[in-house]
């Protein structure tokens, strides 16, 4: 089964805690705090592997987590970092952020990562919060928790030319033909359900993919038919070649076959009309297909739409008729034309430039709000992160909190806000009282 779009949830490991200890050996006169930090948790890394040709080793399997560092021991002795958890993909792999949009990455080169999910930190121990005026302290922090999101992975095919076109204009037979790939052919619409990728091996050495994408029709940018999941797989091929039955056997016109097909692709991305493109008049060994052919270029030198025209080369698969001109021609077109960026990439590098400021300028440090009970409930990103590190178990943490949010304006917020002294505050599932 051909898989090329999956949802999964990632979690990366919480670091370990740090621990609160004190030396205390027989005949060592200096003792002290003697607790370590905790260890990293694992983070979550996708990793290209060749291998692969499909997305549906996660049909089943869509929750992946790593593993927590280990907790801090006695004698200052660190935990130990857990191991990252490597996810394989396949080549072309796109990789979004399922709930904001932002795209993390495209994945295209074997071996290649990308960390989605990056582990927390371990705590410190209380070895390092010794000071002069509190040589020994009970403080020490939680490991910082690891990310966790949710993920769109999509696949897009790595091939250098796509055959584009109509259902049943000879795509797949075209490419059984000169490629030994065996995609299933009859004589319905349709018959191509998912891509059919061939490699192409000319007699003076050049070679490239091809790719055998499912028919198109009209609206497809709009999800008719097979929809716009199999547009995107055009998206990475540096050629395109488009296949127009000439035999008429259907009652359609050839001209305006081309003309939905080009209107698709335009409404899914106006740059896929800017690649080089070859209009392949299929079937050309049929009684009417060369009076139909000479029509459709007259018709084809009378648009003014097109900027430029393209060539069209007449073949039938069944006889062989001129494949190896269109082979040729095709591998001349790659060797000129560059790799183009896809949607994902475009998109990702606008990001760049302004996802992390937006973002940077949009968090603020704590919310606060009030519950129906009369509750002040305080939240946000940072407050929150900062209250899962503390160590409630020691006063002295709890103290260090404290401070930290006075430190960020909480106090004087929850007065501004007609806060009392006794009235109730919660961060997630802990309760305090407020006292001024």
């Amino acid at each position: 089964m051909f898989v090329d779009q999956v949802k999964i949830q990632v979690k990366a490991g919480k670091g370990g805690d740090g621990a609160v200890a004190f030396r205390r050996e027989k005949y060592v006169p200096n003792g002290g705090p003697a607790g370590g930090d905790g260890g990293k948790g694992g983070s979550v890394i996708l990793k290209v592997d060749e291998g692969l040709r499909t997305l549906m080793d996660f049909r089943y399997h869509r929750i992946f987590k790593a593993k927590p560092g280990q907790n801090g021991m006695i004698k200052g002795m660190y935990g130990r970092g857990a191991k990252d958890l490597y996810i394989a993909v396949p080549q072309g792999t796109t990789v979004t952020d399922a709930d904001t949009g932002e795209v993390l990455g495209d994945l295209v080169e074997n071996n290649a990562e990308l960390v989605v999910a990056k582990g927390g930190r371990g705590g410190r121990g209380n070895i390092h919060f010794a000071s002069a005026k509190n040589p020994a302290p009970e403080i020490a922090e939680n490991g910082e928790p690891g990310i966790e999101r949710n993920l769109k992975l999509e696949l897009k095919v790595l091939a250098d030319v796509g055959l584009v076109g109509l259902p049943s204009v000879g795509k797949s037979t075209l490419l059984s033909v000169v490629t030994s790939a065996k995609p299933k052919i009859a004589d319905y619409h349709f018959t191509t359900l998912v891509p059919n990728l061939g490699m192409v091996r000319l007699d003076d050495g050049q070679d490239f993919v091809m790719a055998d994408l499912p028919g198109l029709i009209e609206g497809a940018s709009q999800g008719v038919g097979l929809g716009i999941q199999f547009l995107r797989h055009v998206e990475r091929t540096r050629v395109i070649l488009h296949l127009v039955d000439m035999s008429g056997t259907e009652g359609r016109d050839p001209f305006e076959d081309y003309q939905k097909i080009n209107a698709e692709l335009k409404k899914y991305d106006p740059a896929l009309l800017k690649r080089p493109q070859i209009v392949v008049a299929s079937k050309m060994d049929m009684p009417d297909s060369a009076e139909n052919l000479a029509k459709f270029k007259e018709q084809l030198a009378q648009d003014d739409t097109l900027a430029t025209k393209p060539e069209v080369l007449a073949i039938s698969s069944l006889t062989h008729q001129g494949l190896d001109e269109l082979l040729h021609k095709t591998a001349k077109l790659l060797a000129e034309t560059p790799a183009f960026e896809t949607k994902a990439e475009k998109l990702q590098d606008k990001q760049a430039k302004v996802y992390e400021f937006e973002e940077q300028a949009a968090q603020a440090p704590f919310t606060l709000t009030r519950d129906a009970d009369a509750t002040w409930i305080l939240g946000g990103a940072k407050l929150e992160k900062l209250f899962k590190m503390t160590n409630l178990d020691h006063e002295e943490s709890m103290m260090r909190f404290a401070r930290q949010l006075r430190g960020m304006g909480v106090d004087d917020a929850l007065r501004e806000r007609g806060a009392k002294n006794g009235d109730l505050v919660r961060i997630g599932n802990f309760t305090f009282e407020f006292v001024e």
